[in-house]
């Protein structure tokens, strides 16, 4: 992959102050399209930097980018650049509201949306040498159960997933838990309860997925929050732009900044788990990761 056009003796300070900040990896993820996957992660990344926080948000979507559009960016380069090496990592960021560190992805590329195991490896690896100082960052992953997918989840910290009260949603989500769970060791997930129509329905949907979960995994779930159906946030979406933004008082606003508080709290890992993940170097504290951690 290309290197940094910023001086040598420049990127390596940076590099080694920032291996003293640890940084707390989120894959958004939501075992079908259409549950409100990329809106939620735009939205929790705008809200999270505008504390103060230095937030990324990572459209891994490779092969058919969103996060650009849902905010009416327009990019130059993406990560598309940097697999073929013709840019840098650092090449590819643009900022968002509040200073949100956005890396796009390309839209109708079928060679990035079929990527290899190495290449995404690679990807990862990536992250760990950039010297823009990030606290939190957001992995927009893809629909389904692709590749690239299991990828980032796994080598995220935390995985949180979308969910809407429909069959469709809800046996998808279930079926990407179970394959995270049993085949890549991913135990712990938050999931999200999205468009809920009424009262208590967002309790109700986790109970639905828990109960399924408690009877044939063995897995952990935590309860992340529900956001409501809002009209306010589908205006949003047809101005190509955030609902926090836009409509900061409107239910679904005040409800995606709620899901940004708590994950914002979410704990960062104090060690490598002994496979590949972002930012792993930073968490061992050294400039190079043991071969353990690449499969």
């Amino acid at each position: 992959m290309h290197e940094s056009k910023l001086p040598r003796h420049q990127a390596e300070t940076l590099s080694r102050l920032n291996s003293e900040r640890p940084v707390k990896v989120v894959a958004v993820t939501g075992g079908k399209g259409g549950v409100g996957k990329t809106t939620v992660s735009a939205n929790l990344g705008i809200s999270i930097a505008a504390t103060g926080r230095d937030v990324m948000l990572v459209d891994a979507d490779l092969g058919l980018a969103n996060v650009d559009v849902i905010l009416g960016l327009h990019t130059r380069f993406h990560l598309g650049h940097v697999i073929s090496g013709e840019r840098a990592l650092e090449d590819v960021i643009v900022t968002g509201p509040h200073g949100l560190q956005i890396v796009p992805a390309a839209s109708g590329s079928k060679r990035m949306a079929n990527l290899s195991n190495a290449e995404h490896a690679g990807l990862i690896r990536a992250f760990s040498d950039l010297y823009h100082r990030v606290d939190v960052m957001l992995i927009d992953t893809p629909a389904g159960l692709h590749d690239s997918v299991v990828t980032f989840a796994q080598a995220a910290h935390h995985v949180l997933v979308v969910v809407c009260d429909e069959p469709a949603s809800i046996t998808d989500a279930y079926g990407l838990i179970k394959v995270l769970s049993r085949e890549h060791g991913v135990q712990r997930f938050q999931i999200l309860a999205n468009q809920t129509r009424r009262s208590g329905e967002g309790p109700e949907l986790f109970q639905k997925i828990q109960r399924v979960c408690d009877r044939f995994l063995n897995v952990q779930l935590e309860f992340a929050g529900s956001v409501p159906y809002d009209e306010y946030l589908r205006r949003a979406v047809q101005r190509q732009t955030a609902v926090v933004e836009a409509y900061p008082t409107s239910i679904s606003s005040l409800a995606l900044k709620n899901v940004a508080a708590r994950a914002d709290k979410w704990p960062v890992p104090k060690g490598a788990r002994g496979h590949l993940e972002f930012f792993v170097e930073r968490m061992l504290g050294a400039g190079t990761a043991p071969s353990t951690v690449l499969q």
